[in-house]
């Protein structure tokens, strides 16, 4: 895919812009002390960044701005659906996985479609800090990056949450679950 293709129209950017700010304005909690305008700003510079969040959106991940780092001077996006993005589901960890599947192979990969989207799955880290702003996965589950000795050994790691606690657990990366997806990470 070329630079090219990861353009939205101008109208495209208009009804982007104007869903990412009504989401800002309906849940301030997730940003306390943020300003739109300023965000908005970064995003009008940033045409490819935006072509990433229409892609969260487009697979159901409802991106907000979660935080921002002042020292990278970057609002940081995060996938805030209710539950794992229904677009991402049912795939397994990443490429080595999915070519190691014989039979039953899912369409694709967490790795894979983050990468083709331009967003990073989320950490563990991150994702108990975007738990702490709300209530996420309490009937789905979402693929974390995994580290290279868990994934060396065929292993990939999930969250979700259950019984007012965040638990993060391990798969095979080959696996693939109807109610398992990934929530991804952008920096703006």
């Amino acid at each position: 895919m070329t630079n090219r293709d990861k353009e939205l129209s101008l109208g495209q950017r208009e009804e982007l812009l104007r869903t990412l700010k009504a989401r800002f304005e309906k849940n301030l909690n997730r940003h306390k002390g943020l300003e739109w305008a300023n965000v908005q700003a970064k995003l009008e510079a940033n045409t490819e960044k935006m072509w990433s969040l229409n892609e969260m959106e487009g697979t159901g991940g409802e991106p907000d701005v979660v935080g921002y780092d002042k020292k990278m001077d970057e609002y940081i996006f995060c996938d805030c659906s209710a539950e794992s993005p229904k677009g991402r589901r049912s795939v397994c960890y990443d490429r080595e996985a999915l070519e190691s599947r014989k039979k039953h192979k899912p369409e694709n990969s967490a790795i894979d479609m983050a990468a083709a989207m331009g967003i990073e799955l989320l950490t563990e880290e991150q994702y108990r800090e975007l738990q702490k702003l709300e209530n996420f996965d309490m009937k789905t589950s979402s693929w974390v990056q995994t580290p290279t000795n868990i994934r060396k050994l065929g292993g990939a790691l999930f969250c979700d949450r259950r019984y007012d606690t965040v638990f993060m657990y391990h798969n095979g990366a080959e696996s693939y679950y109807a109610a398992r997806g990934f929530r991804g990470s952008l920096r703006v």
